[in-house]
């Protein structure tokens, strides 16, 4: 496999990512088209970066604007193919979205994820790329499904 290399999404790659949320469940894929759209006309801050191997996408990225706060950036989706986790794809994405806020001066960026022992790799995963545990808001998505974001100063 070569290196991967990380650009901004296109309309081309929306059906090899569409497959990737079809396989990792992160949210249904036929949302996909219509929340990718803003960023394509460039009708908003948010902003799509997609990883490529081989010439096919790998994985994806969704960061926005947090509103009312001044250069505060979540990262709302993360996806990487389930056969290629733990190979470096993840964190070459979120390296690319931080180097992307850091070049227009952005000054933070939080992701949110569950607290439950099924999310444990994905916590793991975030703080073993520089990101620190800032909150934990109890019984969030459901009875028992703690909200936990974390934060990284960029």
């Amino acid at each position: 496999m070569t290196k991967p290399t990380i650009s901004p999404t296109t309309k081309d790659d929306i059906p090899a990512l569409q497959l990737i949320l079809d396989q990792t469940g992160l949210f249904p894929s036929e949302m996909l088209p219509e929340m990718l759209d803003p960023s394509l006309t460039e009708t908003s801050e948010a902003f799509w970066l997609t990883c490529h191997a081989n010439g096919k996408a790998m994985g994806f990225c969704f960061v926005v604007p947090e509103e009312l706060a001044e250069g505060t950036w979540n990262m709302l989706a993360l996806a990487v193919h389930p056969d290629l986790q733990g190979k470096g794809f993840g964190t070459a994405l979120v390296r690319a979205a931080e180097s992307h806020l850091r070049d227009n001066s952005q000054r933070i960026l939080i992701v949110e994820t569950s607290g439950t022992e099924g999310f444990a790799p994905t916590r793991k995963f975030y703080v073993q790329n520089g990101y620190e545990e800032e909150a934990r808001i109890r019984d969030f998505w459901a009875p028992g499904d703690d909200k936990m974001v974390f934060r990284k100063a960029l």
